[in-house]
Order: C-alpha cells, then structure tokens, then sequence
C-alpha cells in the first residue's frame, strides 16, 4: 500500500493519538438538552420538543455507510430554523470529539482494514465513546 492509498497519511494526529477507548462527555443529544423557551409562555416550542428515542431514530434513519449519532442542536439554530433540537452526523464528527483533527483521523481509522472502530453511545448520560483497535 502505498502511501497515497493509506487513508491515515494526510492525518494531522497519529494513529497511537487514537488507538484505545475514548470517552467524550456530554456531547450526545439527551432528555436535558437545551432547548429555548417562550419568554411570553415559558413554554418550549413544539418544534423544540423531542425525545431520546426520536432522535436515535432520526440518526439510525439517515441513508449513509457511516454509523450516525445524535447530537444537541444550539437553541439559536433551534429558533431561527424552527428545527428539533437534535442533529445526525458520523459518529467521529468534530462536535463530538472536539477537534477536526480527531474527526479527521478517526474517519481514517474507520476508512482503514487496519483498524478495527466501534463506538457506544450512551443517551442517558450523553457520553459517546470510540474504541479503536
């Protein structure tokens, strides 16, 4: 293989940065994402309103080869799109672990027959881990 084949060569990280478990904390939609409120209701928006499971299974029901996750949505983006406050993305994207580095080799790494990439997520605490063998 050379190395223009080998999707870890334009990686900013090494492989060792990534190799292991990796817990990322918080970084998950959960039952306690924020979400805005009407200041003349104190109500939350019905657009804003979702739980757990509908986010998993907006995740789960995006058509792509790479695991998605859900992920908080911002409450400014929740107002000005009148969007659920949750989003899908690859389960190594740089919201969820916290660099575009890691987003980066993390997608090598599941590119790659070298490695082995799991991941677990954990909607109850928000926590989302990658294991990398």
């Amino acid at each position: 293989m050379t190395s223009d084949d080998d999707p870890i060569h334009d990686c900013k990280l090494n492989p060792e940065t990534i190799l292991g478990t990796h817990t990322f904390e918080d970084v998950l939609f959960t039952d306690q994402t924020e979400t805005p409120v009407n200041v003349l209701t104190g109500e939350t928006p019905a657009h804003s309103q979702a739980t757990v499971e509908e986010a998993k299974e907006f995740a789960a029901s995006i058509d792509t080869e790479t695991p998605q996750i859900a992920l908080p949505a911002s409450v400014e983006s929740q107002v000005e799109t009148q969007s659920k406050p949750y989003t899908a993305a690859a389960f190594f994207h740089f919201k969820a672990t916290g660099s575009l580095a890691r987003h980066r080799a993390y997608h090598a790494a599941y590119e790659a027959d070298a490695f082995a990439v799991d991941f677990e997520a954990d909607y109850a605490s928000g926590d989302l881990t990658i294991i990398v063998d």
